[in-house]
């Protein structure tokens, strides 16, 4: 997993993007990535500076706060998540509109999305898919594979990514700028095949989360929402 710092780092070598400015297709990891060895740096495409973490980051900063707050450890972790959203929701729109030459509002949706997800699926996040079907009801569900919490701390029969949730809902709340929540239905250390989450205005998002209480799944919620029941 790589945790990225958005203060901008200055190479001594010039990076590929300072070479090709105009270039989209930066998928490789050396492309992606400036190593700076003199200055002890990694700089990804878009100028933010990374640090590489191990996995024994994760079940440190999991297990840590477990023991300093109990239960409220998920929420810290979502706060955090949170926060780092709506931070990176304005970098973003920095960033794409110097790239691409104009803003976030006269973009394709789905463009928007995969452009602001990929430096995350670069960077040791994951991959994701995300279903707008139920957007009419004012929902959006993504599907996340491989995340990097799950797959650190294996099945250990709960949700566990909660900093996801946060990201998501911090960064989607700035995007159309009015409060967001988010939950995560089913996961990977649940001993799903991948993690999935449910987007949506508070209101609805608690009323999913009691469903998910009473013992509904992923897929009950999504057919509750395809044949028309309310969260409310």
């Amino acid at each position: 997993m790589i945790a990225a710092d958005k203060r901008e780092v200055t190479n001594a070598q010039p990076t590929l993007k300072q070479l090709y400015p105009k270039s989209h297709n930066h998928y490789r990891f050396k492309d992606f990535f400036a190593f700076d060895p003199k200055g002890g740096t990694i700089a990804d495409w878009n100028e933010s500076r990374n640090i590489f973490t191990s996995e024994d980051f994760i079940i440190g900063l999991v297990e840590g706060l477990e023991e300093e707050v109990g239960p409220a450890s998920s929420v810290i972790m979502y706060t955090i998540g949170c926060q780092w959203g709506t931070l990176d929701s304005e970098y973003f729109q920095k960033w794409f509109g110097e790239e691409f030459g104009h803003n976030v509002r006269q973009s394709n949706l789905m463009f928007l999305l995969e452009t602001w997800w990929w430096p995350f699926t670069a960077q040791g996040w994951g991959r994701w898919e995300v279903d707008m079907s139920d957007r009419k009801h004012g929902c959006i569900f993504i599907n996340l594979f491989d995340s990097a919490v799950a797959r650190t701390l294996g099945d250990v029969g709960k949700p566990v990514c909660h900093i996801y949730a946060g990201l998501f809902a911090g960064f989607f709340g700035a995007l159309v700028k009015k409060p967001l929540s988010c939950i995560e239905l089913q996961c990977y250390s649940m001993g799903e095949t991948y993690c999935k989450f449910l987007l949506g205005n508070p209101d609805k998002i608690d009323a999913a989360a009691f469903w998910v209480n009473e013992g509904a799944t992923a897929r009950d919620i999504q057919r509750r929402l395809q044949n028309g029941e309310r969260l409310r």
